[in-house]
C-alpha cells in the first residue's frame, strides 16, 4: 500500500492496473474525445484570438498534467469557449491579436491564472469557490455564450467586410457565399450529430469534409479564409519575458476572474464524474492538477486550459473508466501534431466558427431564469443583473462576476442580520410552529415562546435582542419567556454579551426565563463566561417536550388560583 501522502502528490500512482479488457474499452473513448479536442483546439485558439497551432498544444501537455495528477480522471481537459472568450476580451486593446506580444501576454495570464490555482489547493482552499454560487454562474455563462456567438457570427456567414460598411451599404457583395455555405452547412450537419448520433465524432468529420470540398473548389486560391499552413511538430519551451508593472496591474482581474471561471467550469464536469462513478471530489487535488495543466500550457506558449463539459460528457458517455482514455487522447493529439497538421490547411474559417458556435449552444439555457424566479426572486434578479453587466461591460466581462459575487455576499449578509425569529405555538401534529402562519393560539397567556433559526453572534444577536424587547414591551403582563434554542448551532463573543442582556432584560420584567435544547458547546461557552446560572428565573430543559411539560404544569396552579 502506498502512502496516501504519496497518492496526494502522484495520485496517477493508484490507477488501477491496465489489462487488455481495461485499454481496449479506454482506447475507444479517448479516441471518441481526441477526435474532437484537435479541430475544438484550433477554433478556441481563434476565439482567444491566438495562432490557431497553440489550440492543439493546449490540448497535449496540459491534458496530460491534469489527469496524471487530479482526482477527477475523466475530465476533457484543454482549451474551452469560455475561457478563450476571456482571453480574448481581456488582452483586447492591449495588443494586436496573434502578435507576439499579444501571445506573450496570454502566456502570462496562463501562468499567473496557474500558479493561483496551484497555491489555492496546496493551501487547500478550494471552499473559497463556493463563493460564487449558481445564479452568479448562470448568469455570466449565459451573457457570456451570446457574446461568444456574436463574435462568430460574422465568420460563420462571410462577412468581409466591417459591420458599419454593410449598414451603410447593404448587399451581398460584402459576403463571402461560398464560406457562408460551408460555415452554415456544418452548423446544419452539426446540429443533426448530436440530435441522431451524440457519440459520433462529427466534428472531425464535418471539418475534414469542409478541407476536401474547400481544396476541391480551389476556396483558398480565389481568396477565402482556410486555416493556412500550420506549423508541425510538438511545441518548444517558451517564456514571455519581463512583464511592467502596469501592463501586469490591467492583468490581474482577467487572471481572478479565468481562474474562477475555469475552475467552476471544472467543478460542474467533476462533479458529474464523481457522482457517476460513486467517489467523493477533491476540490483542492483538481485545483493544484489544472493550475499545473496551466502552467504547463503557457510554457509550451499557449494560453490557459479548462475542464470542457462537453468533452467530459462524451468521455463519459463512450465508457471511460480512468485516466488512460484521456492518456489516448493525448496520444492522439501527438499523432495529430506529428503529422496530421497540413490536413487543416484547407480548412475554411467559416467552419471553425460553426464548431465554436455548435459547442456554446448549450450555454444558452433561458429556461434556467424561469425555474430561479420560481426559486428565489431575490436570487434571480442577482442572475439577471449578473447577465446585464456582463454584456453591457464587454470587453470587460470581468465586471459582470465581480457585481454579482458583490450581490450575492450582500444578500447573504442582509439575511445574517435578519434572522428569521418567530413566535412558536403548538401544531396539531404536536410540533412547534410559527404562530403567524399556521394560526395557532399562544401556549399560555403570560407566555412569550420565540425559537430565532440562526447562530448566535454578532450579525443575528442583536436582531434576537431588539426582537425580545419588542415583543415584552408590546405584553406587559407576562410571567415567561421561553426560547426554543435548538437551532442554535454557534455563539460567539458578542452572542454571549447579547444573552447576558438579554437575561438581565427578562429579570429586570419580573419574568422567568426558560431555556430548552441548547446544544452542549454553546451551554459550555455561556457557562465559562459565567452568564448561565440556573435557578429560580433561569430554568433549563433539555428537549422541547421536557420544557412544554414544565410550562403546563407551572400554568396549571395559576389556572386554578385564577378560577379560585
Amino acid at each position: 500500500m502506498l502512502p496516501a501522502a504519496l497518492h496526494r502528490w502522484f495520485p496517477f500512482l493508484a490507477w488501477p492496473r491496465p489489462g487488455r479488457a481495461l485499454l481496449q474499452g479506454e482506447f475507444w473513448a479517448g479516441l471518441t474525445v481526441g477526435l474532437m479536442l484537435v479541430p475544438q483546439g484550433v477554433a478556441y485558439a481563434a476565439l482567444a484570438g491566438m495562432p490557431l497551432v497553440t489550440g492543439i498544444y493546449a490540448s497535449l501537455l496540459p491534458g496530460l498534467v491534469a489527469v496524471l495528477w487530479g482526482s477527477s480522471t475523466r475530465l476533457g481537459v484543454g482549451p474551452t469557449a469560455l475561457t478563450s472568450l476571456l482571453i480574448g476580451t481581456s488582452l483586447s486593446g492591449l495588443a494586436a491579436p496573434g502578435s507576439a506580444q499579444w501571445v506573450s501576454l496570454a502566456v502570462w495570464m496562463a501562468l499567473l491564472s496557474g500558479a493561483l490555482q496551484l497555491v489555492l489547493g496546496l493551501v487547500r482552499f478550494g471552499w473559497l469557490l463556493n463563493l460564487v454560487t449558481s445564479p452568479v454562474l448562470s448568469g455570466f455563462t449565459q451573457a457570456a455564450a451570446l457574446l461568444i456567438l456574436a463574435s462568430q457570427l460574422p465568420g460563420l456567414v462571410g462577412l468581409r467586410a466591417p459591420l458599419a460598411d454593410l449598414v451603410s451599404t447593404p448587399g451581398l457583395q460584402h459576403f463571402d457565399l461560398a464560406g457562408a455555405a460551408m460555415g452554415l452547412g456544418s452548423v446544419a450537419a452539426l446540429w443533426l450529430a448530436r440530435k441522431q448520433w451524440p457519440r459520433f465524432p462529427a466534428v472531425i468529420v464535418v471539418m475534414g469534409a469542409a478541407a476536401l470540398l474547400s481544396k476541391a473548389m480551389g476556396y483558398a486560391d480565389s481568396g477565402g479564409a482556410v486555416v493556412g499552413l500550420l506549423p508541425s511538430g510538438l511545441p518548444h519551451p517558451y517564456w514571455p519575458g519581463a512583464l511592467p508593472w502596469s501592463t501586469l496591474g490591467a492583468l490581474v482581474m482577467p487572471v481572478l476572474v479565468i481562474t474562477l471561471v475555469s475552475f467552476l467550469e471544472t467543478a460542474s464536469s467533476a462533479k458529474v464524474d464523481h457522482q457517476s462513478s460513486g467517489t467523493r471530489w477533491n476540490e483542492n487535488q483538481d485545483l493544484m492538477a489544472h493550475g499545473l495543466a496551466k502552467i504547463s500550457s503557457g510554457l509550451c506558449g499557449s494560453f490557459a486550459t479548462s475542464a470542457s463539459f462537453s468533452r467530459s460528457a462524451v468521455n463519459l458517455y463512450a465508457g471511460a473508466r480512468t485516466g488512460w482514455a484521456s492518456v489516448f487522447s493525448c496520444a492522439l493529439v501527438l499523432v495529430a501534431l506529428l503529422w496530421l497538421t497540413p490536413a487543416l490547411h484547407h480548412v475554411p474559417q467559416s467552419v471553425l466558427a460553426a464548431v465554436v458556435v455548435m459547442a456554446i449552444t448549450g450555454l444558452i439555457q433561458p429556461s434556467t431564469l424561469r425555474r430561479l424566479w420560481r426559486i428565489s426572486r431575490v436570487e434571480a434578479s442577482i442572475s439577471v443583473t449578473t447577465f446585464a453587466i456582463t454584456l453591457a461591460t464587454a470587453p470587460y466581462l470581468y465586471w459582470g462576476v465581480l457585481v454579482g459575487l458583490l450581490m450575492n455576499l450582500s444578500h447573504y449578509l442582509y439575511q445574517r442580520l435578519h434572522p428569521r425569529i418567530i413566535e412558536v405555538g403548538l401544531h396539531p401534529d404536536g410540533s412547534l410552529r410559527d404562530r403567524q402562519l399556521w394560526q395557532l393560539p399562544p401556549l399560555a397567556p403570560d407566555l412569550l415562546a420565540l425559537r430565532m433559526d440562526a447562530e448566535l453572534d454578532f450579525a443575528s444577536a442583536s436582531a434576537l435582542e431588539r426582537s425580545v424587547a419588542d415583543r415584552m414591551a408590546a405584553r406587559p403582563g407576562l410571567a415567561h419567556v421561553c426560547l426554543f434554542a435548538q437551532p442554535i448551532n454557534r455563539v460567539d463573543v458578542t452572542g454571549v454579551e447579547t444573552f447576558a442582556r438579554l437575561l438581565a432584560l427578562v429579570l429586570r420584567q419580573g419574568c422567568t426565563l426558560h431555556i430548552s435544547g441548547l446544544k452542549l458547546p454553546i451551554e459550555q461557552v455561556l457557562e465559562r463566561a459565567g452568564v448561565l446560572t440556573p435557578g429560580p428565573k433561569l430554568r433549563m430543559y433539555r428537549t422541547d417536550s421536557d420544557a412544554l411539560q414544565a410550562l403546563r404544569q407551572m400554568q396549571a396552579p395559576a389556572a386554578q388560583v385564577h378560577s379560585g
